[in-house]
């Protein structure tokens, strides 16, 4: 499913003309980014949550040369799927 599908179904199921669907889907992403970029939390009931997650400096190797090379500590957004979400894939 692409965004696309996802304004067109949310169109179809809710009765939003596809801009104001559109709209709808990008405050969404906007929201959970922003909320993210400031280090929050955002729980979403049922479905999941999202979170920042902090990565260690670590040693790895350049893959064409085999050298060793030095990749620093980062920030990484994540993703926990909630036990609603589990159920429904897994039925």
């Amino acid at each position: 499913m692409t965004k696309q599908d996802l304004v067109n179904m949310l169109s179809d199921k809710v009765g939003l003309t596809k801009a104001d669907a559109q709209r709808a889907v990008d405050g969404v992403g906007d929201a959970i980014t922003a909320a993210l970029a400031r280090g929050e939390k955002v729980t979403w009931t049922g479905f999941g949550t999202y979170e920042v997650r902090t990565r260690a400096a670590r040693m790895g190797r350049n893959p064409q040369t085999g050298a060793p090379l030095h990749i620093p500590a980062g920030k990484t957004p994540a993703f926990r799927a909630g036990k609603s979400l589990k159920d429904a894939v897994r039925q």
